[in-house]
């Protein structure tokens, strides 16, 4: 942020003037004049006042406000003046800064900038004024060099965004550059390789940026993210970890960086097989952000349905529900994991569902009716004699 430097200013009041005098009324054909005012750092001046005189600075005939972008205009009888500046507080009978043998013309619009960066300004300074303007100007060079660091993070951050997108409708952006007629290999195939080079080019632009803003965990989050989509899990885990080494000394840690790198380790964990571990992830995500808490825990059970883990699949799904009860996705998740425990009727050949398979189907139809994987839960139902209950219910789940 830059410092004002309006009441440093102030100080700096040179010549001797008397109270201002009122702008006269036009009597005669009038012109121009437009200027900009720029400070001892080279920044607009965002408030004051420019008047213009006649007799070097006794009486001003002219007075324009300065706008919040350093900027006066307006209109003045032809002639030559001395246009003066004064901040707001200036003392009474002091100017800041002149110009002299300024020309203004009839039906012409004269250009006078005040510019007290120029060097004849700044030798007028006192030495003790001119070291904390040098301290100033360096303060703002600081403060404009990290606003252009940040402005190229948040550039590069849209850019991940988008790509992190783009990955995950890979299948879909496949299957529309290939055709109806693609195989599911092929398609699958050219999905791969859409992901590979999108998450490769987060991984290398994030790489970068938190080379140069080590500290902002934000940007080893995406990294994360990236290296978990190229199965770099090594390195995926090290990156999340040091993004929550980062919130946990932050003064004030952000919850959904944490939630978002202890989800990115649950997921390095089930997709590794590490059941205990990517539960005890997932868990601390949500503890660490409520407000996504069903989405965190959801995301678990889609990763260990996607690692075909119908045992964690199934526990995740139903802790998911107990927080978002109505989300079919996980019912079909779930019937799909318990689905692995149905038999064979050896009298009507056919499929034994256990009673929470079925009541998993019965839930996801009666919330999605018409939903991704309606048909395929139709069917299995239907090749277990089950009816489908539009208006199903699932029993409570027992009080532990």
């Amino acid at each position: 942020m830059k410092r004002t430097i309006s009441l440093w200013l102030g100080l700096l009041a040179f010549a001797f003037l008397p109270a201002l005098a009122q702008t006269p009324a036009a009597t005669a054909p009038m012109g121009k004049i437009h200027g900009h005012v720029t400070n001892p750092t080279g920044e607009p001046q965002g408030a004051g006042t420019v008047s213009l005189s006649t007799d070097g600075g006794t009486t001003l005939k002219f007075n324009f406000p300065v706008d919040a972008k350093g900027d006066y205009k307006g209109e003045a009888t032809p002639g030559t003046y001395m246009v003066i500046y004064r901040a707001p507080d200036t003392p009474p009978g002091k100017m800041v800064d002149d110009i002299r043998a300024v020309k203004v013309l009839i039906d012409q619009d004269t250009l006078a900038d005040i510019d007290m960066s120029r060097q004849e300004f700044i030798d007028k300074i006192p030495a003790e004024q001119k070291k904390a303007l040098e301290d100033l100007k360096k303060s703002n060079a600081e403060a404009m060099k990290a606003n252009q660091v940040i402005n190229s993070l948040n550039a590069d951050l849209r850019v991940v965004n988008q790509d992190i997108k783009d990955a995950e409708n890979a299948r879909a952006t496949a299957t529309q550059e290939l055709g109806a007629a693609a195989t599911r290999e092929t398609v699958e195939a050219k999905a791969l390789e859409i992901r590979t080079a999108k998450y490769g080019d987060i991984e290398t632009l994030m790489q970068k940026d938190a080379a140069l803003k080590p500290d902002e965990s934000i940007l080893w989050t995406n990294l994360g993210r990236a290296q978990v989509g190229l199965k770099k899990y090594d390195d995926a885990e090290a990156t999340y970890k040091k993004a929550l080494a980062l919130e946990s000394g932050a003064k004030k840690p952000k919850p959904e960086v944490i939630g978002v790198a202890e989800a990115g380790l649950g997921e390095i964990y089930a997709r590794t097989n590490k059941v205990t571990e990517a539960n005890a992830a997932f868990d601390a995500a949500a503890k660490a952000d409520p407000s996504r808490a069903a989405f965190h825990l959801r995301n678990e059970a889609v990763i260990f349905f996607q690692e075909k883990n119908g045992p964690a699949q199934v526990a995740a799904a139903d802790q998911a529900l107990l927080i978002d009860p109505n989300q079919p996705i996980l019912y079909y998740i779930k019937g799909q994991g318990l689905i692995q425990n149905a038999t064979i009727d050896p009298k009507t050949n056919r499929i034994v569902l256990p009673q929470d398979c079925t009541d998993a189907y019965q839930k996801y139809l009666a919330l999605a009716p018409t939903g991704v994987y309606a048909g395929e839960v139709k069917g299995i139902l239907d090749q277990a004699g089950q009816k489908v209950e539009s208006n199903f219910k699932a029993p409570k789940p027992a009080k532990k």
